[in-house]
């Protein structure tokens, strides 16, 4: 990360406890302007608490952070207005139409009552909800109380918004529509800390990602950087024919240099790749053998791969020593 350049979020040694819970246990965090920075980790393993430290909803037992500049505890009201949180569930009252929630968001934020209705009707439009307008919040799907949430957050048009999971349990459709929106926040000048537990939300959207397990970062940087640090891209191989499994398997090590994993089932091989430039002599060594391929691909270390080898167990696994993020959902809404 460039040192000159202008950081929106600076975290250092921030902790976080709760009775004999250390939530937080000494983050450090630096995120450039104009980025989406992804905080990656299963529940309970101190992202939600630490969104809430930077966003000034709870106060920090240790450590230092600063939004653009501007001490959390010490400067917490120029900070919240830099800033726009949404959280897990939806801000909103139930009982009102999409409109009126989004007009009254916008006369608590000091506009007036014509700026308030042309405005909720500004992001209703963006976020693709017009014709739902009028509807009471009762009737709206998951993914649109979501968009409406992320809509209610934007109002004030914040340089910096902190999106807590902002697509757990959406469908397929609606987390893309909402990964196209964080992508257009960012290209009109919003800088976006992401959190969560999706590995391939935060492959997708991060420019870069922090791993935080049990309440600390246990590894940061580009997913490139990240894939890299758990070894090289493999070969993944399967043959025409499954007898010559031995023979493919025996010209693999020779060329490659690595013990090969050979799958009986579906005539597959998995060979480490160190050196890329050697596939075009093992093909070469195929033909030469009379070994026929029926499938060749490159596979890049996953962040799933990364996590499981970073702490010991898939991110899609709860940590059952803490439920304080849980509790803190409530928090944020």
């Amino acid at each position: 990360m460039n040192d000159q350049a202008t950081l929106a979020v600076e975290a250092t040694g921030l902790v976080k406890t709760f009775g004999q819970n250390r939530a937080v246990d000494g983050v450090d965090l630096r995120v450039e302007a104009g980025t989406v920075y992804g905080v990656l980790g299963p529940n309970g393993a101190g992202k939600t608490t630490t969104i809430s430290m930077l966003a000034t909803l709870l106060k920090p037992d240790a450590g230092d952070a600063r939004i653009f500049g501007h001490d959390v505890r010490h400067e917490a009201q120029a900070v919240r207005r830099l800033i726009g949180v949404t959280g897990q569930y939806a801000s909103v009252d139930e009982t009102l139409s999409a409109t009126e929630n989004l007009v009254i968001f916008s006369r608590l934020l000091g506009l007036g009552r014509a700026e308030s209705r042309a405005k909720a009707s500004d992001l209703l439009e963006r976020f693709g909800l017009t014709e739902a307008a009028k509807r009471p919040l009762k009737a709206f799907s998951g993914g649109m109380r979501r968009r409406l949430d992320l809509a209610a957050s934007l109002i004030a048009q914040p340089p910096l918004i902190f999106l807590d999971e902002p697509t757990t349990g959406l469908d397929p459709r609606t987390r893309a529509q909402m990964w196209d929106t964080i992508r257009e926040l960012v290209a009109t000048g919003s800088t976006v800390l992401l959190t969560t537990q999706y590995l391939d939300e935060a492959d997708q959207l991060a420019d870069r990602i922090a791993v935080i397990d049990r309440g600390r970062v246990v590894a940061e940087g580009t997913a490139d950087d990240l894939k890299a640090s758990v070894g090289t891209a493999s070969l993944q191989l399967r043959l025409a024919d499954a007898a010559r499994l031995g023979a493919a398997q025996a010209i693999v090590e020779r060329i490659l240099g690595a013990g090969a994993a050979v799958s009986p089932e579906g005539a597959r091989i998995t060979a480490p790749m160190a050196d890329p430039d050697r596939v075009a002599d093992l093909l070469v060594a195929f033909r030469d053998s009379g070994v026929s391929l029926a499938e060749m691909s490159v596979q890049k270390p996953t962040l799933d791969e990364v996590f499981l080898t970073i702490t010991g167990r898939p991110v899609a696994q709860d940590d059952p020593t803490s439920d304080t993020d849980r509790v803190l959902e409530g928090t944020l809404a």
